[in-house]
């Protein structure tokens, strides 16, 4: 029987935890005893460097809960690096690992789905949302545009797919192999290939808590995404500066014509919003090629993506970690 993780990374959650390990506990049991899964299957909970007191409830539901075991990263790293350290760490141990969030808005009734798939071969499962309804307009409106927008800059990303999903070892080994520290998982695990499936779901409300993405985090994840797997937005530069060259030089002419006609006359306001635009497209461009620079200056560097402070698998176990990437 196959062994199963479910990798939940936490960042101040210490308001839904009880009842998302309740849940999941209740889920996983289910999916053992009617022998979908090992008994050896477990929920692994990556504390993310929290300020609450989300690591002291996972130490605590580790100690009373045989199916719970945590991982805390000795500072925060981010959603992506955290549930990288607990998909590395759940590969030495499982067969297969399920990525999901901690707030319950993935729907863990189609966990099953997941493992039948995963027995029928597929070694990479999506949970894509079957619709959008319960966002807002705007929300609605910007996801449908970012994803319409990375699919024709030629990002290969699985539309209406966030980080559930499920990973068997072979892909999960060959996840190890992508040493980026700009990290986009939704955009590195369709690479790795292998065969492939989907889960729709309807995604909840969150159950409590804030969400930790707001608009401007959004925005800087949506931005990695698209520096981190095109570089088109550079060739859209070049294409800008050949238009703005190619209508300069059509003004020069009509200048020229219009002075030797003698009916040019001084244009302050044309002038200057000249100078305004086409300052601004320069800026522009710049801060595009420096957020490219600045991503190569990272990679460069090649500082560890997350540091492993403690692993706790049962409440006999407590191991300072070794693990760095």
């Amino acid at each position: 029987m196959s062994i199963l993780y479910l990798v939940i990374p936490c960042y101040n959650e210490e308001e839904v935890l009880p009842e998302t390990v309740k849940r999941l506990t209740i889920k996983l049991h289910s999916l053992v005893t009617s022998g979908k899964v090992s008994a050896d299957s477990r929920m692994l909970f990556v504390d993310d460097g929290s300020k609450d007191k989300t690591w002291e409830l996972i130490e605590q539901f580790i100690s009373e809960n045989k199916y719970v075991g945590g991982i805390k990263l000795s500072r925060n790293r981010g959603h992506q690096n955290a549930l990288l350290a607990g998909l590395m760490t759940a590969k030495e141990k499982c067969d297969c690992a399920i990525s999901l969030d901690a707030d319950l808005q993935d729907d863990i009734e189609v966990l099953d789905q997941f493992v039948d798939k995963y027995k029928e071969g597929c070694e990479v499962v999506y949970g894509v949302r079957s619709s959008r309804e319960k966002d807002t307009a705007f929300k609605r409106g910007t996801a449908q545009f970012y994803y319409k927008f990375m699919k024709a800059l030629g990002v290969d990303i699985v539309y209406n797919h966030a980080d559930y999903r499920l990973m068997g070892k072979r892909a999960l080994e060959a996840l190890s192999n992508y040493k980026e520290v700009n990290l986009f998982l939704r955009g590195i695990v369709p690479l790795i290939g292998f065969r492939s499936d989907y889960v729709y779901y309807e995604r909840n409300e969150r159950f409590a808590g804030e969400s930790k993405y707001p608009l401007k985090k959004m925005i800087r994840f949506a931005v990695d995404g698209i520096t981190s797997f095109s570089v088109k937005p550079l060739k859209i530069i070049s294409n800008l500066g050949i238009i703005s060259c190619s209508l300069s030089v059509i003004f020069l002419i009509y200048a020229l014509v219009s002075f030797f006609m003698g009916s040019s006359v001084a244009g302050w306001a044309s002038q200057m919003c000249s100078i305004w635009f086409l300052g601004g497209l320069q800026m522009f461009c710049i801060g595009i090629v420096g957020t490219y620079v600045g991503k190569i200056y990272s990679e460069v560097k090649s500082r560890p993506r997350f540091i492993i402070d403690k692993t706790v698998m049962d409440k006999k176990e407590e191991a300072p970690a070794k693990d760095k990437e």
